[in-house]
């Protein structure tokens, strides 16, 4: 399994030298299993790259797994250059929240006058399927959803091949239970014994005093989570839009040190743009 990191930013993409580091794109996941099928997770403004790299290997089919439709998830979508490419296929996944259908809110987004260009004109073939409760499988790569405690809903998602797992829990507030949102034992059990963890971890503790509610989680309770669990590395994830590359270095520091204090061996490590990892 190949893990690639294209966005790893939260709430809206950013630039500047600041950034840098971990990088201004919003999410965007790629996997690929041992057959060499392409996985990608969500359609944050990461996902520009990632189709043009698509477009230069000349592979054609591809499997889109959405977390939920906020727009910093989905905002790449328009810009990802092989839905306009005759003779490539993907197959969308998703589950219906806050909306009729995963296809309805793409082409929302994609409907005069937000977008030039709709959906139903795209070239590229596009199949919607439903991934809200049951495993799945994706070729060699067995894919378990989970739902999220976040404002109108959404998923995360489970990946196991040959024995090796990866959990990504993006926008997930571990201590406030949303509509539809499970509460930490359900999320810990969720990552149990996980070779690599990327959760949600936006806040510090003192934001969370204005922000809680929004569906995010402090990077302590998310580092929480990942040594409960007995993951073997934790990646941060979903940086707040604010946060430099001097002030994530900061939380990965603090980080440590309480991995250290807790005698954990936990790998702890802050998810960037062009990060890749192999398991």
């Amino acid at each position: 399994m190949i893990i690639r990191c294209w966005g790893a930013r939260g709430s809206i993409p950013v630039s500047g030298k600041e950034y840098d580091t971990v990088g201004g794109d919003t999410t965007c996941l790629e996997l690929r299993t041992k057959q060499n099928t392409i996985i990608i997770v969500d359609a944050g403004t990461g996902i520009r790259r990632l189709g043009n790299r698509l477009i230069q290997e000349e592979a054609r089919h591809y499997h889109l797994l959405l977390t939920h439709s906020h727009w910093d998830h989905l905002l790449g979508f328009p810009f990802f250059k092989p839905i306009y490419a005759q003779g490539v296929r993907i197959d969308v996944y998703g589950c219906r929240f806050a909306q009729k259908s995963i296809e309805g809110i793409l082409s929302q987004m994609m409907h005069p006058p937000f977008f030039p260009v709709k959906l139903e004109d795209v070239k590229a073939e596009l199949l919607f399927h439903g991934a809200c409760r049951k495993p799945f499988s994706i070729d060699s790569m067995l894919v378990t959803p989970i739902r999220i405690s976040h404002p109108n809903q959404g998923l995360g998602y489970k990946f196991e091949e040959d024995g090796k797992t990866f959990v990504f829990i993006t926008d997930n507030e571990l201590t406030f239970r949303h509509p539809g949102g499970l509460d930490y034992r359900e999320y810990l059990e969720f990552s149990r014994d996980a070779d690599v963890l990327v959760h949600d971890a936006e806040f510090t503790e003192e934001e969370y005093r204005m922000t809680k509610t929004w569906g995010h989680s402090t990077y302590r309770d998310a580092l929480c989570l990942a040594i409960d669990a007995g993951a073997g590395r934790f990646g941060l994830f979903h940086h707040n839009q604010d946060r430099t590359d001097a002030a994530v270095d900061e939380i990965v520091k603090d980080c440590r040190r309480i991995v250290k204090k807790r005698g954990s061996r936990l790998d702890v490590f802050a998810m960037a743009a062009g990060m890749e990892i192999r398991l």
